[in-house]
Order: structure tokens, then C-alpha cells, then sequence
């Protein structure tokens, strides 16, 4: 695995430009991100230079670009939150001790090559999340899109204290938020190839509430300290330390999935093909760079990726660009953010979490399935007012009984228990015949498709049915795995069979289904000459075992040979 992500310099000019245009996009959203997430501005400013840096140093997807979003600002949000009012005096330094943390989560997801289960979520849950999220940066921007700091108590909350907000709006602060949002919402579609929205929006709320609102009282971000950020030792604390871990786990996780989706979606723009456990690592390194130096965790952002690739960029460079701009930003521009209102950044935010909500689906969700909706709305609902982790935990569990369900109504037909020549046309000419001599005495086992663990039932039962038989063959021949519960379901039966003294015959066992039954001690229970490969072989021995076979069997139209 090579080390380092793919940099060159013989598209100087795309990778440059690109990395100019994503600096230009960033700049806005990690200010809003940073306040946002109550770190402040400049942990907004740190998380998009490391974790870019690193992330384009470090990972595998050459023109993804990584910073803060909007997704993990709402995580962020809830850790400062909860740690700080556990421990006042250390809870911000124990928040960045967690995103230092999940960066080593991250790498440590890369290491175990977990990089291809990561995105392995349904659609459904993917989507109620991602809204869920989308709502709750919403609502906690309700207070200072009105001209009110946040209210205590997150979601619910803001709420609760919603009547009051209203009841006491800052026209001023409000009118600058509104202003914001109506700018970039219908922000002419022909320049958002010239300059971001994001940036028009924040340059015009600033200069208009320094020449029209000076007057009035407006909270501001204040300016931001120039020079290199101090290191945040990590800290930690005995009480809370379980609860870090999980934040750090779920910061890890969302932040994977969001930088993998990133990730294919650059590669399908690029037709290039990436390393998703490398990313993972890279991601990871630069989400712990963050963390020691007190910046918010970031991902790969759809935004500045796709911008990054229409501008030109090829590269990692362009990445690296990025980051050396924003970095002039914090070492020497940190006095031109004083100006900037909080109603302006709180606009930008609201407009991200509209962007983050799955409105497409919402809207034809209950047309695609009842079960689907009701899964993705349940998310919604976990997510927004319960626990993130409850809603991914709970919307995983319900996807998949439900899709192992309708895995196992369709595999149930592949089970089938044949002890005639008419029930099953799938046999050749050649075993219909065998089975059609045999007069019911030869029961064959016939399997279809992964055998998983739903299928123990469908084994037991087809079984059931028929258990008037002198010889049990049975076919793998079509089965490519076989789950544990199902191989156990089978040993049952076939050694019901071998205690009753019935021969029995395995047929088609390959692979890993025959290293499973290796495992179980059936290959060495039965005799090793009724181990064979083809379910025509078994058929054979099979009724040379049978006793008192006539001299005279039917033809396939049941009249005399």
C-alpha cells in the first residue's frame, strides 16, 4: 500500500485552481461549522486545514476534498454539550480528546480493512439519518437565526423555548440570517461556477451590518487569534470515559461513511478507482491532527469535491492547496473575521442542513414500501430526539429482519424434499428415471442458494413432510454458503437418518460448503464412498442400496418399460 496519495505536477493548473475554488467554499462553512459546534470559529478554521491536509496527504481518493460538515458539527455539537456541563473546567479539551480518538477509530477501520462494510447500510437508514441530522442543525440554529444564543437542552430544547425566541426576535440579527439564506437559496445557477453563494452571502451580511447596522446591537464572531494553534493534551476522566469512547465510536463511524460516499461519488466522476481502507487512515490521521490542535472533526464533503473536480483537479495537490490557503487565513486574516455577524453564519448553517435533508426520498418514500417508509421516518424520529446511535442500531436491526425475511420467503422455494419423479422438472431425464425406480424409497434433499440461518426452518419443515423413505441424499450442488443454523438444521436430519440406520448420501458439497461440514463431523459420520460430487452419482448408489427392487420399474408416462 503506498503511503502517500496520488500527487503530480503535470496539471498544475487544474490542481491549483481547484484547490483555490474549494479554499474559497470552505472558508465560509468552517466559520459557520465552528460556531455552530460551540468550539468557536477558529476550531472551525483548524478542522478544515488538518483534516484536509492530512486527508489529501494520507488517503486514497486524489481530488476528495475533507473538511467540517454538517453531519459531524451535529455530533460535535452534542459531545461539547454533554461534556461540558459533566466537567466544566476540562469538558472542551476531553471533546477534542474524542475527535483525536475517533481519528484513531478511523485508522483503525482502515487497518482491519473494514473500509467495504462501512457503506454496507440500507438506503432507508442512510436517508433517516442524514435528514435526521439535517433537522437537528436546523433547530439548533432556530436561536440565532432569530438573534439568541442556542438554547440549553439541544433538540428538544430549542423546542421548547421556541415561543419565547419568536415572541423576542432581533429584527436586525434576523433580518441578516433571512437575508443570508434567501441569497444562497436563489443564488443565480450560472455564477455558482464563478463564486460560491456561501462566500457572496457572507461578505454582503458582514459589509451590510457594518455600513447599514452599526448602530445596532449585533453579535458578532469577534477576531480570531492569528498564529499557529496551541496542542490540546488529550484529557480525559474517570467518570466519563465511557461516554467518550461511544462519541468517539459514533464520530468514527458517521465520519467514515460520510468521507466513503464522498469517495464514490468522486470515483464515479473521475472513473478512477480508489482504496477505501487507505482512505479510511487518512481520514483517521487527519481527524487526530485536528483533535491535537483543537479543531473539529471533518470528512470528505460533497461540495468542495465536486467543485474541486469540475475545476480541474486530478490530484491530492489540489487538496494540499486548499489547505495552504486556508492556512494563510489563520495565521495573518484572523482580524477580518470581527465583522462577521453570527445571524450570517447561522443562515449558512440552516441552508446546509436543507441541503443535508433527503428530500427526494421523503417525497416518494411511502410509494417504494410501507416498511420503507416506516423505517426511514422511525430513523428520523431516533435521530432527531432520541440518540443517533439508537437510530442507526434500531434502523440497521428492523432493515435487516426484514430483508432476511424476504430472503428467506424466496429461498424457502429453493428447499425441496423429492421423493418422485414429478415434483421437481428440474432434474435431468437420466435422474427423474432413478427416482421414478426408486417408488418413493430414495428421498432427495434438493438445495438451492445460500443456505442462511432463516432457512433452518424451511429445512425442518420440508423435512417433516416426508419421512417415509429407506435412502436421504443430500444435494449442494447448488449452494454456494452455508450459514450455521442451517448446517445444524441439516446435521439433524441427517443423522436422525444414520441413528434410524438410512443410508444417507451427501452430493454437491464444494468450497466452503464442504470445509463447513469438514467442521461438523459430517464427512467423517458418513462412509466416505457416499460422499459424492454429482447428484447423479448418488441417485445411482443410492438405488443399488435399496431392497426388493423390481425387476420391471415404470416409464416416465407411467406405463410399463
Amino acid at each position: 500500500m503506498r503511503v502517500f496519495n496520488e500527487i503530480r505536477f503535470d496539471n498544475l493548473r487544474g490542481d491549483i485552481f481547484g484547490g483555490v475554488t474549494a479554499a474559497i467554499i470552505a472558508l465560509p462553512m468552517a466559520l459557520a461549522f465552528g460556531v455552530a459546534s460551540g468550539a468557536g470559529p477558529a476550531a472551525g478554521l483548524y478542522g478544515a486545514v488538518l483534516v484536509g491536509l492530512f486527508a489529501a496527504l494520507f488517503g486514497s481518493t486524489p481530488t476528495l476534498i475533507s473538511e467540517p460538515t454538517g453531519p459531524m458539527t451535529v455530533v460535535m455539537t452534542a459531545v461539547i454539550a454533554q461534556l461540558i456541563a459533566a466537567n466544566p473546567e476540562n469538558g472542551m479539551a476531553m471533546a477534542f480528546t474524542v475527535v483525536m480518538m475517533a481519528g484513531l477509530f478511523q485508522m483503525l477501520f482502515g487497518a482491519l480493512k473494514l473500509g467495504r462494510y462501512v457503506t454496507m447500510m440500507p438506503y432507508t437508514v442512510v436517508s433517516g439519518f442524514m435528514t435526521g441530522i439535517g433537522i437537528i442543525l436546523i433547530v439548533l440554529q432556530l436561536g440565532p437565526f432569530l438573534g439568541h444564543a442556542t438554547p440549553p437542552g439541544g433538540v428538544v430544547g430549542t423546542l421548547e423555548q421556541l415561543p419565547a425566541l419568536l415572541g423576542n426576535i432581533a429584527p436586525a440579527e434576523t433580518a441578516l440570517a433571512a437575508l443570508t439564506f434567501g441569497l444562497i437559496l436563489f443564488f443565480p445557477s450560472r455564477l455558482r461556477r464563478v463564486v460560491p453563494p456561501q462566500l457572496v452571502a457572507l461578505v454582503i451580511g458582514s459589509l451590510l451590518s457594518v455600513w447599514l447596522l452599526s448602530e445596532s446591537d449585533i453579535r458578532r464572531i469577534g477576531e480570531i487569534p492569528t498564529g499557529l494553534p496551541e496542542i490540546q493534551l488529550p484529557t480525559f476522566s474517570a467518570a466519563q470515559w465511557q461516554i467518550m469512547v461511544i462519541d468517539a465510536a459514533v464520530l468514527a463511524a458517521l465520519g467514515s461513511i460520510d468521507a466513503l460516499l464522498t469517495s464514490v461519488i468522486a470515483e464515479n466522476l473521475t472513473r478512477k478507482e480508489t482504496d477505501s481502507d487507505k482512505e479510511l487512515i487518512g481520514q483517521g490521521v487527519g481527524n487526530l491532527a485536528s483533535g491535537l490542535f483543537g479543531g473539529i472533526p471533518g470528512a470528505g464533503a460533497t461540495m468542495g469535491t465536486v467543485v474541486n473536480i469540475q475545476s480541474g483537479a486530478q490530484t491530492a495537490l489540489s487538496g494540499l492547496t486548499r489547505a495552504a490557503i486556508l492556512l494563510v487565513v489563520v495565521l495573518w486574516a484572523g482580524a477580518l473575521t470581527a465583522y462577521i455577524p453570527l445571524a450570517v453564519l447561522a443562515g449558512i448553517a440552516i441552508k446546509v442542513g436543507m441541503d443535508i435533508i433527503d428530500w427526494s426520498f421523503l417525497k416518494r418514500a411511502h410509494r417504494v414500501s410501507m416498511k420503507t417508509s416506516v423505517i426511514m421516518y422511525g430513523v428520523i424520529g431516533l435521530t432527531v430526539f432520541v440518540d443517533l446511535i439508537a437510530a442507526v442500531a434500531v434502523g440497521l436491526f428492523i432493515a435487516n429482519v426484514l430483508t432476511i425475511e424476504r430472503m428467506v420467503r424466496i429461498q424457502t422455494n429453493s428447499v425441496r424434499a423429492i421423493n418422485d419423479s414429478k415434483s421437481c422438472d428440474q432434474l435431468s431425464r437420466d435422474e427423474q428415471t432413478l427416482l421414478a425406480r426408486a417408488r418413493g424409497r430414495i428421498l432427495l434433499f434438493r438445495l438451492g442458494g445460500p443456505m442462511i440461518f432463516g432457512m433452518a426452518k424451511a429445512i425442518s419443515r420440508q423435512y417433516a413432510v416426508l419421512d417415509d423413505h429407506q435412502v436421504l441424499i443430500v444435494d449442494f450442488s447448488d449452494v454456494p454458503t452455508l450459514g450455521v443454523s442451517s448446517s445444524l438444521a441439516l446435521e439433524k436430519l441427517i443423522l436422525d437418518d444414520v441413528h434410524n440406520d438410512r443410508p444417507v448420501f451427501i452430493s454437491g458439497a464444494t468450497g466452503d460448503v464442504r470445509e463447513r461440514l469438514v467442521r461438523l463431523g459430517l464427512i467423517g459420520t458418513l462412509p466416505p464412498e457416499h460422499i459424492v460430487e454429482s447428484r447423479q452419482a448418488a441417485l445411482e448408489k443410492a438405488y443399488k442400496l435399496l431392497d426388493d427392487v423390481p425387476p420391471a420399474a415404470p416409464s416416465m408416462t407411467g406405463e410399463p418399460a
